[in-house]
């Protein structure tokens, strides 16, 4: 007989899943517990068990589709047996996979995506879905910023407001000029894109660049080296920059703090979980150094390195890869002379670390070499100024261009 699996609730929250990939095809044969498909939420990725033996008769949706929770997602025949009413599977849900850990396809914490074509997938009430259609307005391109991804009737408001230019973003096809490759735009990729979408046409941004002077953080650094090997830590410069950046966002509060749309206040945090982006298996993730200002250098360093080493393999959990408050986008010698890095919302601003070069510089009247690495901020400009932007850079080049000063801060 037939048996109807319905999506499982697979998360607290969880409202609906991505299907990122199937295992299985129509007239394959399964065994209990068999993974069948693996599915994105907003939480976590996790493969999905067959609840049944049997020969899968129906799969509802393919991948790249959003399936709700509660919808019939595959159908499997049981190959004769008796009919059975359909039960709640039991999918173990570990923070980022099942029982067996899956890589991390999120980076900070991502709402339920919409597809415009597919009205369904919007989670939104029927009297915020009745005053989009009063104005006009499509409801499947209104950024929400309701819980678990819901548009509010202040974000339909907000949007039919907006500048028609702001409203537009059709389609846009690409035609096939010659040989060429064509991957579709799902999982870890899509949410990619949209937030960094998200971001830059929600928060008005703005770059500052700055040049500082390593050489004698390098030194230091070079003295501490042998140390920390003693107690098998690994020390680069990320630390020291982090501890630089904990204390200028201290003196400029207003860079770790984040906009309450739904109530338009301004949250200003007293904590300090300082996001550190790098690229994983899956692309770009930022795992989160917890409570910042109250580790060591060393500490510091020690859980940089162990957060990225959990990216790397693909075990990272959530708590691992959301809250930060603020965010640093490093890619080490690779990094370049600058960037405008795009801010990692709902954040207020994000701090690109560039290379340590040997170059020329002036110094009381001579010309000599010294180590020499760029800075570049990107804010919000909503919430704070280019003052606040510039100064907090001042703040952070100045520690790191006399770490006494730092150490003297901890």
């Amino acid at each position: 007989m037939a048996f109807e699996f319905h999506l499982p609730d697979i998360g607290e929250g969880v409202v609906e899943g991505e299907i990122v990939a199937w295992k299985v095809k129509v007239g394959d044969k399964v065994k209990l517990d068999q993974p069948i498909v693996e599915i994105m939420t907003d939480k976590a990725t996790v493969e999905i068990p067959s609840p049944r033996a049997g020969t899968i008769a129906k799969i509802n949706y393919k991948d790249g589709d959003i399936c709700p929770v509660g919808k019939v997602l595959v159908v499997i025949d049981e190959d004769g047996a008796p009919a059975s009413k359909p039960a709640p599977a039991q999918v173990e849900t570990p923070q980022m996979g099942t029982t067996k850990p899956l890589p991390p396809r999120g980076g900070p914490a991502i709402e339920v995506v919409d597809a415009t074509q597919h009205r369904e997938r919007v989670l939104a009430t029927p009297a915020t879905r009745r005053l989009a259609r009063q104005m006009g307005v499509e409801i499947g391109r209104v950024p929400a910023t309701g819980a678990h991804g819901r548009v509010t009737t202040d974000d339909v408001k907000r949007f039919g407001s907006a500048p028609a230019k702001a409203q537009s973003h059709a389609p846009i096809s690409i035609a096939k000029l010659g040989d060429e490759e064509r991957i579709p735009l799902r999982g870890m990729r899509k949410r990619i894109a949209e937030t960094m979408s998200r971001s830059v046409h929600t928060a008005a941004h703005f770059t500052y660049v700055e040049e500082v002077d390593m050489t004698e953080l390098v030194t230091v650094r070079d003295r501490a080296k042998a140390r920390a090997a003693e107690r098998g830590v690994k020390l680069n410069y990320l630390p020291f920059i982090v501890k630089a950046v904990v204390s200028g966002l201290k003196k400029w509060p207003m860079l770790n703090a984040s906009l309450d749309e739904s109530t338009q206040e301004i949250v200003r945090k007293r904590y300090y979980h300082i996001g550190i982006a790098a690229q994983g298996p899956q692309g770009l993730a930022v795992s989160v150094v917890r409570d910042a200002d109250k580790r060591s250098i060393f500490d510091l360093s020690t859980e940089i390195e162990r957060l990225g080493e959990a990216v790397k393999s693909g075990s990272a959990t959530r708590d691992e890869l959301t809250g930060s408050t603020f965010t640093i986008s490093s890619l080490g010698k690779l990094g370049g002379v600058l960037a405008t890095p795009i801010i990692n919302f709902p954040e207020v601003a994000i701090l690109g670390v560039h290379k340590i070069e040997e170059r020329p510089a002036v110094r009381n009247g001579q010309i000599v070499a010294r180590h020499l690495m760029n800075l570049s901020i990107s804010v919000d400009h909503r919430l704070a100024d280019g003052w606040d932007g510039a100064m907090f850079v001042q703040d952070v080049k100045s520690l790191l261009e006399d770490p006494t000063t730092m150490f003297m801060e901890m």
